[in-house]
């Protein structure tokens, strides 16, 4: 257990999450769970995560040492794109799941990484997810950056949030896509019946905004290229069907007829680029269209 105290010194009110978060150098949902969880004291006191601040509030936060990660290490095969000693951005296969989870416990991309990094993961997002900043669908496939400490963690989840980090996917939808390039600007949240659906709603949303351009066009299908401007829950597959064009395959938000060759979404997570979180270089991947990706085209 790590002891950290501060003074808060701030004229303006804040919050107590955001001010632990920021004394401790972790997330802010980590900072809230702490919170909840009796680690964190205000005068002596516990306090609610959402309580103001004054200045000359004395702040304990009791940081629990890091947990041993209860995975089992795989040897699976990694497409390792850049790898260095606080990071690595990885091309996940389709099919893939990211990390383990109620039914996928093991072949997931966490079980590899363990494998390959040892105990050099960030634990930030706790022991089922270690070093994993950003995910991507199953049968989605592509680029995925992984952080192999906190630091590295905190520097590019702050890229996110902040909007600032590119990520740039190519798909197959389904129709004739009118416009040669669009946005997409529609809130996404829980469906309100289907719970383990997102959609576009008012309701429990978050501001959702994904920009597309045209690429080729094949009558019944379209070819797209697409920008998350945001990184909400299952974000492309949902805007694409909200404008009347699913992603190709799609079982979940598209036509409930198979495409055999497909075995799920044709979508591939293309390019991402960053800060690097130390080093403050930016860095910029791009990855080739997939077997499937590139058969499904040529059948077309």
């Amino acid at each position: 257990m790590k002891k950290i105290t501060k003074i808060c010194d701030t004229v303006d009110r804040i919050r107590v999450d955001v001010f632990v978060a920021e004394m401790g150098e972790i997330t802010r949902s980590r900072a809230a769970k702490l919170i909840e969880d009796g680690c964190v004291t205000v005068n002596g006191r516990l306090s609610a995560k959402n309580a103001k601040l004054k200045a000359g509030d004395e702040v304990v936060l009791n940081l629990p040492d890091p947990v041993s990660y209860d995975i089992t290490p795989e040897e699976i095969k990694l497409d390792i794109v850049y790898e260095d000693e606080d990071l690595l951005v990885v091309n996940k296969p389709k099919g893939m799941v990211v990390h383990p989870a109620a039914g996928n416990y093991d072949g997931t991309l966490v079980n590899a990484l363990m494998h390959h990094c040892g105990a050099s993961l960030s634990g930030i997002n706790g022991v089922m997810r270690p070093g994993i900043v950003h995910r991507i669908d199953k049968n989605t496939s592509g680029l995925l950056m992984v952080a192999k400490n906190d630091a590295a963690h905190n520097g590019l989840a702050k890229q996110i949030k902040d909007h600032s980090f590119t990520r740039e996917y190519e798909a197959v939808v389904y129709g004739n896509v009118k416009d040669d390039s669009g946005t997409i600007n529609a809130p996404i949240g829980r469906h309100p019946v289907k719970r383990k659906q997102m959609a576009v709603t008012e309701k429990g949303s978050k501001p959702a905004t994904t920009h597309y351009t045209v690429l080729q066009r094949f009558g019944n299908f379209t070819h797209i290229k697409l920008r998350l401007q945001t990184g909400r829950t299952h974000q492309i597959r949902v805007h694409m069907a909200y404008i009347g064009h699913p992603v190709a395959g799609d079982d979940v938000y598209g036509p409930k007829k198979v495409i055999t060759s497909l075995s799920g979404q044709c979508l591939h997570a293309k390019k991402v680029g960053f800060i690097h979180p130390i080093t403050n270089e930016y860095m910029e991947f791009d990855s080739d269209l997939p077997e499937y990706f590139v058969k499904f085209l040529k059948g077309l």
